[in-house]
């Protein structure tokens, strides 16, 4: 398997982890988010990938990208600031893309850049000593890597407030405006997010696939599109050996064996 600067990707059981691993703080900069452009392709082409797990190395899942890069804004031109900024979001959002269920594991710091990778994920688990920010207003910017990937989860009403304002929250806000999926004991957040990502282990993994992009692609089209989207993308499943497989053991009330075929 190949190594990265960035990154640790282990693979085990058909649950891929994969490990930010910059510093302290797993601040992220434009080598690493390249990085991550280039594992997300890698894991959406594997099949022997069922589900992903991301989280921070060590204390904090991540307290954003590299003040570095945002200093920078005032020495370059707009166009290289559009430039630069269109290569970040499609980092984020090559990962966003991944057909297979992510799950972000968030303990200590989830800031700026670092809650907006978090928001790319299906599923957000949270130590209950998780502290939350969107910062970038106190910097005099505002979100850069999809402001729309709160509004989505939370609202208008709940993105102004922690847009506009920047100030620190708690995973019971976080909870309560739809942004992280459950939160656990610190203790007890590995343990979770393991038995977490195993459920997709029992299900077919071309049938969450579609699934996922059913819900992530219909959610921009009108109720007639997305019925359309639901009829066109179910169809590859036809004669797969995982459709013939639920259904036999679903008429015979047995334990189905997935294969991912």
């Amino acid at each position: 398997m190949k190594s990265y600067q960035s990154w640790d990707l282990q693979i085990d059981d058909r649950i891929a982890t994969l490990t930010l691993k910059t510093n302290d703080l797993n601040v992220m900069d434009m080598a690493s988010l390249i990085e991550l452009k280039e594992i997300s392709e890698n894991l959406n082409s594997n099949k022997d990938v069922w589900a992903i797990i991301l989280q921070g190395n060590g204390k904090h899942f991540s307290s954003g990208v590299n003040f570095e890069i945002l200093k920078k804004v005032n020495e370059i031109t707009k166009e290289e600031f559009k430039n630069n900024m269109r290569e970040m979001q499609s980092c984020f959002s090559a990962f966003e893309s991944i057909t297979k269920p992510t799950i972000a594991k968030i303990q200590g710091f989830c800031m700026g850049g670092g809650f907006m990778l978090s928001q790319c994920c299906d599923f957000r688990i949270t130590s209950e000593k998780t502290v939350f920010s969107i910062p970038l207003v106190k910097l005099g910017l505002t979100v850069l890597m999809g402001t729309n990937r709160i509004t989505r989860n939370a609202g208008i009403s709940a993105t102004n407030e922690l847009v506009m304002l920047g100030d620190k929250f708690n995973p019971e806000k976080a909870l309560q405006f739809n942004l992280i999926t459950k939160i656990v004991s610190p203790e007890n957040l590995d343990e979770a997010t393991k038995q977490f990502a195993k459920k997709f282990l029992q299900l077919p993994p071309k049938t969450i696939a579609i699934t996922k992009q059913i819900i992530r692609r219909g959610d921009k089209m009108t109720l007639d599109e997305s019925l359309e989207l639901e009829i066109e993308l179910q169809t590859s499943l036809l004669g797969t050996s995982d459709l013939m497989e639920a259904m036999d053991s679903f008429a015979n009330q047995r334990k189905p064996n997935f294969t991912g075929n």
